[in-house]
């Protein structure tokens, strides 16, 4: 497609993704969901200094084409889809390009069962954008729609939230980093009201600092902070909070993949693991596979993107399923991946077994793994050079049953990901830099 991708539509505001872009893409939706009834969408954003526009261009198309809009304001992506799904709203949007910089954006659009909105209405949005005329009616008179303020949505969310757990967090100290992002109205507010020591950073967007040196995209931060005020656990979110990594105790990451691992050994201790099985992405590290092994775990693999784990998820009834980078769907509780309910669900695993992060991770030894992105001309005729697939294959065999290679397109950028796993840092370094020279020697880097 055109205009969306695997996260919806993306890219720098008023470059790549404008306003008139956001317009029409509500005229659509409005349209689209009213054709029938009056269409009730409901709209959150992130910080960024240009979801404001966003919503505005959003609310000014639905509203043009007959749609009542109910605006959540900040608020994390989950938020939207836990709305939409329970209260029945026709679609939701949320404005959010999650963890790249502040100067990108993007809009996610969510069908009416909380889940990312289906290829075939995505194709017809973009038809719609890219016709010349416009052949959609306005509404008229008493139909045109209303833009009506909706906070209490996101309080009925945190609300949600906070009833999942399970046991008070009184006297644990937690550390959060909010990234600037959407979780700075939530997180803390519910740590706070379940009883935890909270202690935040990342707390104060400026819509030009989300995932400035924060949040899960920079751990490093969260690690130190949790280090100087001796902390028992920390979490840190993207910049829509859709996203969770943690840090234990002594400062070590807790990535998605050691997340699955503690989840899933819990989950089945405890009979809640539907399937006995996890829903991982071919990302997933090699020592991810051998601790389920070991635990007794069985695990599918997808393509990368959340929206391929729950689809799997959907189909075949499993409780868990996520990404390395920190994408966890517990589909009890939500049908995306929502990073204030990881953290909540990993303060469940610590609180019921009493033991702390590092002693729950013992088993999970993860291989050292390099990823690197490499920016192209084009995606695709950089993938399928003969050249880079001889080389690829090259390192494949080279590394054998110890390590393994992928190449893949990056869905929101012009950027081929290059991601070794070995046993050694400079084995991953040796084979990463091997394939990345290749693609730069065939004329395939872009700038």
């Amino acid at each position: 497609m055109k205009y969306f991708g695997t996260d919806g539509f993306r890219g720098e505001a008023n470059v790549d993704l404008n306003v008139v872009h956001a317009y029409k893409v509500g005229r659509f939706l409005g349209w689209y969901y009213g054709q029938e009834h009056k269409a009730r969408v409901v709209i959150g954003k992130d910080t960024r200094r240009s979801s404001y526009m966003f919503e505005d261009a959003l609310a000014s198309g639905l509203t043009a084409s007959g749609a009542d809009v109910y605006l959540l304001h900040v608020t994390p992506t989950p938020s939207v889809s836990y709305v939409v799904r329970t209260e029945q709203f026709d679609c939701g949007i949320m404005i959010s390009a999650s963890h790249n910089p502040y100067y990108d954006n993007g809009l996610k659009v969510i069908n009416g069962n909380g889940h990312k909105m289906e290829a075939e209405v995505e194709e017809k949005i973009e038809t719609y954008i890219d016709s010349e005329r416009d052949t959609l009616p306005f509404a008229e008179r008493e139909n045109i729609g209303c833009t009506i303020d909706y906070a209490i949505g996101r309080h009925r969310y945190i609300g949600y939230l906070m009833s999942l757990a399970t046991r008070s967090f009184k006297n644990v100290r937690v550390g959060l980093d909010c990234a600037n992002g959407s979780a700075y109205s939530v997180a803390k507010g519910v740590f706070d009201a379940l009883g935890a020591k909270t202690y935040a950073i990342g707390m104060n967007p400026d819509g030009t600092n989300i995932n400035e040196d924060c949040g899960s995209t920079h751990i490093e931060k969260l690690q130190n902070y949790v280090t100087e005020n001796q902390l028992d656990v920390g979490f840190a979110y993207d910049g829509d909070a859709d996203r969770c990594l943690a840090v234990d105790e002594n400062g070590d990451v807790i990535d998605g993949d050691a997340i699955l691992y503690l989840c899933g050994c819990y989950l089945k201790e405890k009979g809640e693991l539907n399937n006995n099985t996890v829903v991982t992405t071919i990302m997933s590290n090699m020592g991810l596979y051998k601790a389920f092994d070991k635990a007794g775990i069985s695990y599918e693999k997808t393509a990368v993107g959340d929206k391929f784990v729950n689809a799997n998820m959907m189909e075949f009834g499993h409780s868990l399923g996520g990404e390395q980078s920190g994408h966890i769907i517990f589909s009890k509780y939500a049908v995306t991946g929502d990073g204030v309910l990881t953290s909540l669900m990993l303060m469940e695993v610590m609180l019921e077994k009493k033991q702390k992060l590092s002693e729950l991770r013992k088993g999970l030894k993860i291989y050292p793994q390099l990823l690197k992105n490499v920016r192209v001309k084009d995606k695709k005729t950089a993938r399928q050079d003969e050249d880079v697939i001889a080389c690829t294959k090259e390192v494949e065999k080279a590394l054998g049953e110890n390590g393994r290679i992928l190449l893949r397109e990056s869905g929101t950028e012009p950027v081929i990901r290059v991601m070794v796993e070995a046993e050694t840092e400079e084995l991953c370094e040796k084979y990463v830099g091997q394939v990345v020279e290749m693609i730069r020697q065939k004329g395939h880097e872009g700038s």
